[in-house]
Parts: C-alpha cells; sequence; structure tokens
C-alpha cells in the first residue's frame, strides 16, 4: 500500500484493544499495512481481536495500565515502535453529590496516569523511533463540552488533553509528535452502558447531531490512522474533534 496515509512498515501499540475504539484501532491499522501490538486487561478479549487482525507478526500483551510495574514489565517487552494509540480509559457517570474519593482515584489511574507513565517507559526505554507518533484517545467532554453527570469523566480528559500538549513539546527535539483525538458520542459498549445509566432517549440525543447520527468506532479510527501516519507529519499539540459536529450547536 502506498501513499502517506499507508501505515506499511510500521510497528504500533495499540492499548485498549479489547473493545470499543481501541479494537476498531488495531483492525484498521492493521489492515493499512502495520504490525501492531494490542493491549489491555483481558486476554481472553485481546485474544478476540488479535484473530482479527489482517496480516502476520501481531502480537498481545495483556497488562493493567493502571499499575505502575505491570506497565514497566510490558514496556520492556515491546520492540521499537513507530506509533501509539492510547485508548485505554473507563467512564464514571455520577452526579457531585454523590461522588466519592475512590471514584477520583480509579478514574485518575485509568484515565490520565495510565497516559503519562506509559509515555514516560516508552521514552525512558528509548522504545519510540525517530520519528513516531503518539496519539491519546481523549473526548469532547471537558475542554469542548460536558453533560450531566460527567464531572469527574470530563475532568479526567481535559487533564489527558493538557498532559499530551505538554508532551508535543518536550518530545518534539526527539523527532515525536504527541496528538489528541476528541470523540463526541461514539456507538461502543461504554456508549450504551453510560446512556442506560443517564435513562436517555437515544433518538431524542441524535437530533443534537447536526449529521443526524452518532459517531461510529471507524470514524474515530481513521483520524487516529491520520495522525499516526507520514500524511500528518508536521501536526503535533493539536485536538481534532470528531464529534458529527455536535460542538457546534
Amino acid at each position: 500500500m502506498n501513499g502517506r496515509f499507508s501505515l506499511e512498515g510500521k510497528t504500533l501499540l495499540v492499548t485498549g484493544a479489547s473493545s470499543g475504539i481501541g479494537r476498531c484501532v488495531a483492525v484498521e491499522c492493521a489492515k493499512m499495512g502495520a504490525k501492531i501490538v494490542i493491549n489491555g486487561r483481558n486476554q481472553e478479549r485481546l485474544n478476540q481481536t488479535l484473530s482479527m487482525l489482517e496480516g502476520i507478526g501481531h502480537q498481545a500483551i495483556a497488562a493493567d495500565l493502571a499499575d505502575p510495574e505491570a506497565v514497566e514489565k510490558m514496556v520492556a517487552q515491546l520492540p521499537p515502535l513507530d506509533g501509539v494509540s492510547h485508548n485505554a480509559g473507563v467512564s464514571n457517570i455520577g452526579m457531585i453529590k454523590f461522588l466519592k474519593e475512590n471514584d477520583w482515584n480509579d478514574l485518575s489511574q485509568a484515565n490520565v496516569f495510565s497516559a503519562i507513565w506509559l509515555t514516560r517507559c516508552l521514552v525512558a526505554r528509548k522504545k519510540l523511533n525517530r520519528p513516531a507518533s503518539i496519539v491519546f484517545t481523549s473526548s469532547i467532554s471537558g475542554n469542548d463540552s460536558v453533560r450531566h453527570g460527567e464531572a469527574l469523566y470530563a475532568a479526567t480528559k481535559s487533564a489527558l488533553s493538557g498532559f499530551a500538549k505538554a508532551a508535543a513539546l518536550d518530545l518534539a527535539s526527539q523527532g515525536i509528535r504527541v496528538n489528541c483525538v476528541h470523540p463526541g458520542m461514539i456507538e461502543t459498549e461504554l456508549f450504551h452502558s453510560a446512556q442506560e445509566v443517564m435513562n436517555q432517549d437515544l433518538d431524542e440525543l441524535k437530533k443534537l447531531f447536526p449529521l443526524k447520527r452518532f459517531g461510529q468506532p471507524e470514524d474515530v479510527a481513521d483520524g487516529i490512522i491520520y495522525l499516526l501516519s507520514g500524511a500528518s507529519a508536521w501536526v503535533t499539540g493539536t485536538e481534532l474533534k470528531i464529534d458529527g459536529g455536535y460542538t457546534l450547536t
């Protein structure tokens, strides 16, 4: 596969690859010619993703990225990487008066610390080639928009976006680009479980989008592929909204 959007010859780490956006990113990047290392907490679900990848030479490493020791161990096993798509994260829907201390600790560990510590370990162990690209999956929640019950979730996603910008500056001299994608409402298992908690009418919610539909994981994967590819060679520290126009309204 030729062209600046090709991932042919690249080795990529895709986290959160056992389901949802992460799984889709792994599948689509493999189609574009990349060799993929997938990560998630559940080995069985990772193996399901592994079976979906086109090509050869892919591997799966189960590890909880909220655990610093597990991150160190995983990074030690990795080959040199040309890119990282970091999708690991969790959601927590709840009104402020019901929040508990552990809610923040758990969410920040999964959504922010995991990204920071993984990046730190990759850089310290010199696992990133020059050039290389890191793409974090953040959210429109926080920087761009927020909904009822998303106080903690929005806070963690804003923190992730801030870290990405600082990392883009710190790592630019090493030829490492760092960017974020900000998805809107993407139809994944996480999305549907959140809507059940919020008890919202999905047909009514869909009307809030200028493009009149929710996003699909493939919509996000295409944006991530652009940021991992040579087509975005002069793009770093940016935030790509993929939200069907939701934040325009």
